[in-house]
């Protein structure tokens, strides 16, 4: 009987992956752990009390997977993807290597799962963690007013970059404390990221980076291509997690009771929402949480039909992982 693969094991959103699978009481007998360069031996921990091996990407076989999930990088899995479906493999990409392509839906579960039936080629996408989280808050309230506009300001943990960008920021904090140069340690961000603040998340394309364009991109593929999105991205000196300001104009009127009622009701939403001092979520009250946390919402009196919002979660976790999950689950529920 063929099995799933995960793929990335070892990097951060690969290992969330396990852990929700286990959690979940996913046994390890049913899919194959891999991860790119793995030495033979290389096992990576399941639970408390089992290793399983790691299979190398490079000679694995997908003729005995029947979905593939790949937590990789843009740039393997533009490389092997492409080998997975070859061998009959459906997979799902969490690297939004393939969010652009036409012929690949892009899949938030709960909003728009009806779309893996329009998977020409076998393969998904799922849009970034900063993507899945909005969405996630505004599953409801998306589908009860017709959203015109949005103007988003996130700011992003060193996780996004991955765990070699974790280490950096540790290091330069530790640096910092020590009296010592950080020189040698300003090699995923360039410049100094401890006790800063970086409005720059991905290389430049023309006036915007990578991230806003792609938050462009991908809000509008879900949601639909009328959508204005105005996106700016900056990385914050956190190790977890994704915090969003949002502004949102509607067509329709506003009831801003409506809407907490609203994202009350969606499921993986929790809103707290108190007008005293620290009555909101941060990014260190979500690390290790599958939801994603709503505070300060309010009417936006700058436009005519506006309402703006807080949102956090963990990145890892909320905004990848517990996504990946879902929708193996659902494909998986599919095949029988």
């Amino acid at each position: 009987m063929k099995k799933t693969a995960i793929i990335g094991v070892t990097n951060s959103h690969g290992r969330e992956l396990l852990n929700m699978l286990e959690e979940n009481g996913t046994s390890a007998d049913d899919f194959f752990a891999v991860d790119t360069d793995s030495p033979l031996g290389t096992q990576v921990s399941y639970g408390e009390d089992i290793d399983i091996d790691v299979f190398n990407l490079r000679d694995f076989d997908f003729g005995a997977v029947k979905i593939a999930v790949f937590c990789t990088s843009q740039e393997i899995s533009k490389h092997y993807i492409p080998r997975a479906l070859a061998k009959g493999a459906f997979v799902i990409d969490c690297s939004s290597a393939y969010a652009e392509d036409p012929d690949v839906p892009l899949i938030v579960a709960g909003i728009n799962e009806d779309k893996i039936a329009e998977a020409k080629k076998g393969l998904v996408s799922l849009p970034s963690a900063q993507i899945t989280q909005l969405l996630t808050a505004l599953k409801k309230v998306s589908s009860s007013y017709k959203i015109k506009r949005m103007v988003i300001n996130a700011f992003m943990s060193a996780s996004v970059y991955g765990k070699e960008a974790m280490d950096e920021l540790f290091n330069q904090t530790r640096k910092i404390f020590m009296n010592e140069p950080l020189v040698d340690d300003e090699k995923i961000f360039h410049k100094q990221i401890a006790f800063n603040v970086l409005p720059q998340v991905g290389d430049f394309i023309g006036d915007e980076t990578s991230c806003e364009w792609n938050m462009n991109v991908e809000i509008k593929k879900v949601l639909g291509p009328d959508i204005k999105i105005h996106a700016n991205c900056a990385v914050v000196p956190a190790f977890i997690g994704i915090g969003e300001f949002v502004n949102v104009e509607c067509k329709n009127d506003v009831d801003v009771d409506k809407i907490r009622n609203l994202m009350r009701d969606t499921k993986g939403v929790v809103v707290f929402d108190k007008h005293v001092d620290c009555g909101y979520v941060s990014l260190n009250d979500v690390q290790s949480e599958s939801d994603v946390y709503v505070s300060r919402l309010r009417q936006d009196i700058s436009v005519e039909n506006g309402f703006s919002f807080w949102c956090v979660a963990d990145d890892l976790r909320a905004g990848t992982a517990q996504n990946a999950y879902n929708v193996l689950t659902l494909l998986l529920q599919k095949q029988g």
